[in-house]
């Protein structure tokens, strides 16, 4: 990690001022695997605290946090847990694509970041956001920035004056190969600046 800050400190004098004024951000990392991305399921244009808060619902009720038993939870279940009709169709194309071997999520962290996109993306209900944190937070990959985060986006609009995501992308381009520590620390002044504190 202190490499990746130092690399940064010197692209871009923003982030020493986020460290100087809020100090070293936590580097969130989750499980990998199926109840992590059912998690980012949840998580998808919600609060990550309402998200889980749905989640712990269904964990109280499903112990068995498994593929083969929720996709038999009705859809009905499903809503009295706070889960919108759209994530349950979501949620069920994710475990069945796991019963049906059209995913192996245990090989995912021996393959290139590409290629898990290439393949997390056919599954209905995940998009580019959905990997990019799995990539980050899962799998550790060091040179992402997820520009369909509204925090990511709305912190280098505040401290970089960029509107345009286009001039995003070349700008931050810069920050490569550290792109998701950087990512982390836009975060951390996101949250930290509202008084916010989040648990990953």
């Amino acid at each position: 990690m202190q490499q990746a800050i130092d690399y940064l400190f010197q692209k871009d004098s923003i982030f020493k001022k986020i460290i100087d004024t809020y100090g070293l951000p936590t580097i969130p990392k989750r499980p990998q695997g199926f109840e992590t991305l059912v998690l980012l399921i949840l998580e998808q244009q919600v609060s990550i605290d309402s998200a889980k808060a749905t989640f712990l619902k269904i964990k109280a009720e499903h112990v068995t946090f498994q593929p083969e038993l929720l996709i038999l939870v009705p859809d009905e279940e499903y809503r009295t847990f706070g889960v919108s009709r759209q994530k349950t169709t979501y949620i069920k194309a994710l475990a069945s694509a796991i019963l049906n071997e059209e995913i192996d999520l245990d090989s995912l962290p021996q393959k290139s970041a590409q290629q898990v996109r290439e393949e997390l993306i056919k599954i209905k209900g995940i998009g580019n956001w959905t990997i990019d944190i799995y990539l980050m937070f899962c799998l550790q990959e060091p040179d992402l920035l997820p520009l369909g985060d509204i925090a990511v986006v709305n912190t280098i609009k505040e401290l970089l004056d960029i509107q345009e995501k286009q001039q995003m992308e070349v700008h931050t381009l810069d920050w490569s190969p550290y792109r998701s520590y950087a990512t982390f620390l836009l975060w951390h002044y996101y949250l930290k600046k509202r008084k916010r504190t989040i648990v990953y």
